[in-house]
């Protein structure tokens, strides 16, 4: 997987990601707060990825949260239990985008 498609990967799954908490919580009491702690980070961080080396490693730092919070919500069975299994899905998939380029660099094939 070339760098490009990583990162493009990784502003995919971070939309992804906005996109489901925008729709989780569109019913809820407080959705502006919400929506302010769940859909704008991943949203933010898509919109810097572009333009920010650091954007990429929040975004693995973050998505680490999002992990935990979609196991809790599937274990105490909060709202749809698709939407917490889209949760975790996604949440991986930008752990493994945002690692990619070090792991590639780590491990990949040496030159010699």
């Amino acid at each position: 997987m070339s760098r490009p498609l990583a990162r493009t990967g990784l502003i995919v799954a971070l939309l992804g990601l906005a996109v489901l908490y925008l729709y989780a919580f569109h019913d809820d009491r407080h959705r502006t707060a919400a929506w302010l702690v769940f859909a704008l980070p991943p949203l933010l961080l898509a919109a810097a990825m572009p333009r920010s080396t650091r954007a990429a490693f929040w975004a693995g730092v973050l998505a680490l949260f999002w992990f935990s919070h979609g196991v809790m919500v599937a274990w105490s069975g909060g709202y749809a239990g698709w939407l917490a299994a889209l949760e975790i899905t996604l949440s991986l998939w930008v752990i493994g985008a945002a690692s990619a380029p070090g792991l590639r660099a780590r491990f990949g094939r040496r030159r010699g």
